[in-house]
């Protein structure tokens, strides 16, 4: 950052000697080429203008009221043609203030115009004399408001571009949310069908084979516990979204993977040319099934996001089964991202929306020796005991 702005403050410096140098050293040259020169030498304030926007305007004004208010040109020209040519120069000075109106606050941009209208106009008013000063304050006038509107013109769509850029988060944020409550359903229909199966088994055993009976209850109890804290959990965090028509147009889903098909998606994923070491600590044991889910699409992502964005080709996934939280870890050693990479996509957006819901955290960013790390936490319930009293 410091060498960037050296090179910006370098090339004002460089507009202000340019300058110099066509006042003081060209004499002899027309106005119009005082003129032209100045307004091309406003390209060495690129640097200034793009971080510095009122000190380049500024600059801008100070080199272009030196080539005005510089001797006159001895050139074989009228002294109200050599001013005219030389009022060139602020058309350097109305670029610098499109800018400004383009992308800095109102305040300053009504000030940065006030001032520079003033500049203008006491320059004009001072060197030029009957028609002429009625020409060329309508030019400059003209001048003016054409980069104003274009620099109004850009900020107008900025802001819209914004504005659709958030809806389309937002947009992005309920369908995901839309796809997890989806999920969630099919998690609920598959323990309430285990449920039913095994109440019928019991009902037909309980007279005949006790022990058989009392299994199917103690499965039916740990089964319906699982599930209730799973919809708790969920439930409780996710708000209820507006179901729009593409919601009834979705595919039915496959049945619910979890961290068990992690090596499977390891090996597809060194299908596609990135091979994944999979590591697994802690004592392993099952876990509630939103939980198991969503750390499966969190790995999932993430390894999507490494053979898409990555350019590299390993990485590593460790699974860490605690006391209270499961931790799941992405890591590559490839490219990293971008400074706007947060921008093309919304894989981390879902991730973390996942971790969120079941009150855990996931964070992603790129690591300080290279490459990119996904970790997320998601908190575990504290065991109970599901045995069945026998009778």
């Amino acid at each position: 950052m410091t060498r960037t702005k050296a090179v910006a403050w370098a090339g004002g410096v460089s507009y202000l000697l340019v300058v110099g140098l066509l006042v003081g050293a060209a004499p002899r040259a027309s106005g119009t080429v005082h003129g032209v020169g100045a307004l091309l030498a406003v390209s060495l304030l690129v640097g200034v203008v793009r971080r510095m926007p009122l000190p380049a305007l500024a600059m801008a004004l100070l080199g272009s009221t030196a080539v005005v208010a510089g001797p006159p040109s001895t050139a074989q020209e009228s002294r109200a043609a050599s001013y005219q040519g030389q009022f060139l120069s602020y058309l350097a000075v109305d670029l610098v203030l499109g800018f400004i109106v383009a992308t800095c606050a109102r305040r300053a941009s009504t000030a940065a115009v006030a001032v520079s209208f003033t500049v203008q106009l006491l320059l004009i008013g001072g060197f030029t004399h009957g028609d002429g000063l009625a020409v060329n304050g309508v030019i400059a006038l003209l001048a003016m408001a054409a980069s104003c509107m274009a620099g109004l013109l850009s900020r107008e769509r900025r802001e819209h571009a914004v504005a659709l850029r958030a809806q389309e988060v937002a947009e992005a944020v309920t369908a995901e949310r839309l796809r997890i409550a989806r999920e969630l359903h099919d998690m609920v229909a598959h323990s309430i069908g285990i449920v039913a199966i095994q109440a019928g088994v019991g009902s037909r055993v309980i007279k005949t084979q006790p022990a058989e009976a009392r299994e199917a209850l103690r499965a039916i109890e740990a089964t319906s516990r699982e599930t209730l804290a799973g919809l708790r959990r969920t439930l409780v965090s996710l708000r209820q979204a507006d179901r729009g028509p593409a919601t009834s147009q979705q595919s039915p889903l496959a049945p619910t993977p979890g961290l068990a098909e992690v090596e499977r998606l390891a090996a597809a994923t060194a299908d596609a040319g990135v091979r994944v070491d999979v590591r697994r600590s802690g004592e392993q044991r099952p876990v509630p099934a939103d939980v198991d889910l969503s750390a499966y699409r969190i790995v999932q992502e993430a390894l999507t996001n490494v053979v898409r964005h990555a350019g590299t080709g390993h990485c590593r996934v460790a699974v860490d089964y605690g006391a209270e939280e499961l931790s799941v870890e992405v890591v590559d050693d490839g490219r990293g991202a971008t400074e706007n990479g947060s921008d093309h996509g919304f894989g981390i957006i879902g991730m973390r929306e996942r971790a969120g819901l079941l009150g855990g955290c996931l964070s992603a960013g790129p690591r300080p020796e290279g490459g990119f790390r996904v970790t997320a936490r998601l908190p575990l319930p504290a065991p109970s005991g599901v045995a069945v009293e026998a009778r």
